[in-house]
């Protein structure tokens, strides 16, 4: 471990991409995936250097947008009373990938219609922290908007912002959300250049597989392509969760690195908008208590769905299959997702290890 002196001037040195890791707040874009590796598999990096790196919260912290994303939601609605709190308790994460140029975090920049969400991605944390779950809901998933009929899930986010999002996935699927968060693609490139790039199984054109490297701008190419792609914004998820993978895979081999860890934090930390309750000491007591966590207990999945089709207005649409969707995001409320997911493989939408 490096001596905190050298670790604090590090963390305060300036940054090649953005300047510097000490800044003023500001818009936190990337994708839902991109927040997934901050509030949920960045918690899978783990390990005993977790509390060394929580040394540094200051300069860390400095860079956390933070936002009332919960705000005017009547707990009534929700899908429990209160949420259940504490180092074994299920935690459910809400991330969200925007495509808006404006700050999650500044009502007053807010127009209606403006936002929608690119990527969308319930983060499961198991009771006993053994396991984790990672289900993107895809963007055109045909659902009832609170107060605004059914339209497509990502409508939802630029109707009423992260409030409404928040109530309609819990209206949807039954979870109660415990902590949110947004970015964008900007971030992409630097969080994975900070660990040096990632390693990602495609096809080999032969029919087998090769472990491809690739920089920031290549895994971004990859993870943004789906017209090529048979199974179109489908096959996008999955090379999405496939980069997710990769980063936690990468992050862990590299947790024993102070430097690169710390790079590698700064360009979370100043990648993403989470909510107010979303505070250090709480992200510590998830480091800490996911720390036997690793990438095979992570379960990276699309949530069930039957096909696409149009809407009485014409518009193209991801039906939804309830008969599985339903029972699985039951097993997500209760905390039995492992369990569910293993009784039912065949009619799970698993990431497979490799991804075309």
């Amino acid at each position: 471990m490096a001596a905190p002196d050298r670790m604090n001037d590090f963390l305060s040195a300036p940054n090649p991409v953005d300047g510097g890791l000490r800044h003023a707040r500001r818009s936190r874009r990337g994708t839902g995936f991109v927040a997934g590796i901050v509030v949920g598999a960045l918690l899978l990096v783990g390990g005993g250097a977790t509390a060394a790196w929580f040394g540094y919260r200051a300069s860390l912290d400095d860079n956390v947008e933070r936002l009332d994303a919960f705000e005017g939601i009547d707990p009534s609605t929700r899908p429990s009373a209160a949420p259940v709190e504490g180092p074994t308790a299920p935690v459910n994460i809400l991330v969200l990938g925007s495509d808006s140029r404006i700050s999650a975090g500044d009502p007053s920049a807010w127009e209606a219609g403006a936002q929608r969400t690119d990527a969308i991605m319930l983060v499961h944390l198991s009771a006993d922290r053994q396991s984790a779950a990672a289900i993107s809901i895809p963007r055109d998933s045909w659902v009832p908007i609170p107060g605004h009929g059914e339209a497509k899930i990502n409508a939802a986010f630029s109707y009423g912002g992260p409030s409404l999002m928040i109530q309609t996935v819990e209206d949807l699927t039954g979870v109660r959300i415990d902590h949110f968060a947004v970015t964008d693609f900007e971030s992409f490139t630097t969080l994975t250049d900070s660990l040096d790039g990632v390693e990602i199984t495609v096809p080999d054109g032969a029919g087998g597989s090769v472990r491809q490297a690739m920089t920031g701008e290549e895994a971004l190419a990859f993870a943004r392509e789906r017209h090529a792609l048979a199974n179109g914004d489908f096959g996008r998820v999955q090379r999405q969760q496939a980069w997710m993978r990769a980063i936690v895979a990468k992050a862990n081999n590299n947790r024993s690195d102070p430097l690169k860890m710390a790079s590698f934090l700064g360009a979370v930390t100043s990648s993403v908008a989470v909510d107010e309750g979303f505070t250090f000491d709480r992200m510590q007591e998830l480091f800490q208590s996911a720390q036997d966590i690793s990438t095979k207990d992570i379960t990276f999945m699309t949530a069930p769905y039957s096909g696409t089709g149009r809407s009485a207005d014409g518009q193209s649409i991801v039906v939804l299959d309830r008969a599985t969707f339903d029972p699985l995001m039951q097993a997500v409320a209760a905390d039995e997702l492992p369990d569910f997911v293993a009784a039912n493989e065949a009619n799970m939408d698993v990431l497979p290890a490799v991804v075309k």
